[in-house]
Formats: structure tokens, sequence, C-alpha cells
């Protein structure tokens, strides 16, 4: 289960990661919106957790907003899913394993 969050300034982003080793697990999807892919999960995931109270944050950063937030895990390949599990980092860009970790496939 998963919160959605919509991330719109690159700052935000940086208090997110920085705030981490203390929260533990947290998921981060990189995505354009231009990109077909990256709609196409966009409304998976919406559809799916929309109304979502509980469970772990699904912080969404798009290209359009937040360009620079990309080279951070250089994301080149979108959707691109980042996970943050206790001082790992989990990094995803094949569309079906995105999918089947955020349970939208």
């Amino acid at each position: 289960m998963y919160q959605l969050k919509f991330l719109e300034r690159e700052n935000d982003l940086n208090k997110i990661i920085k705030s981490n080793k203390r929260r533990g697990f947290i998921s981060i999807l990189f995505v354009s919106l231009w990109d077909k892919y990256s709609s196409n999960i966009l409304d998976k995931v919406k559809k799916a957790y929309k109304d979502s109270k509980e469970g772990e944050p699904l912080y969404i950063v798009d290209s359009f907003n937040m360009p620079h937030s990309f080279v951070i895990y250089n994301t080149t390949k979108v959707p691109h899913l980042i996970q943050l599990r206790r001082g790992e980092v989990l990094s995803e860009d094949y569309l079906p394993t995105v999918m089947k970790a955020l349970k939208i496939s």
C-alpha cells in the first residue's frame, strides 16, 4: 500500500532524501509527462492508490517540474523507481519489475 505524494520542487525531494535516515522506507518514482509508459504507470498508480491514507509514501517526480532531480540517481530512462531501505538504494527501470514492485501489474 502506498500514499501518493506529487512533488513539484527539488528542494522538497532533497529534504525527503535527507530525512530518510530516520524513516527507513520510501519510494520515489521518476516519470516524464510525455512518455506513454510513464503516463500508463501513473494512471494505474493513481487508480490503485488514489484514496490511500496509510502505507509507505510514494513520491512522484516528473521531468517537467523537476528536471535537475533526475541527476541524483542517474535517471536516464523513465519510469524509474528508486526505493530507499535503511541505507540501501534499490534502483529499477525495467517496466514489468517497476509495476510488480508497485503492486499494479
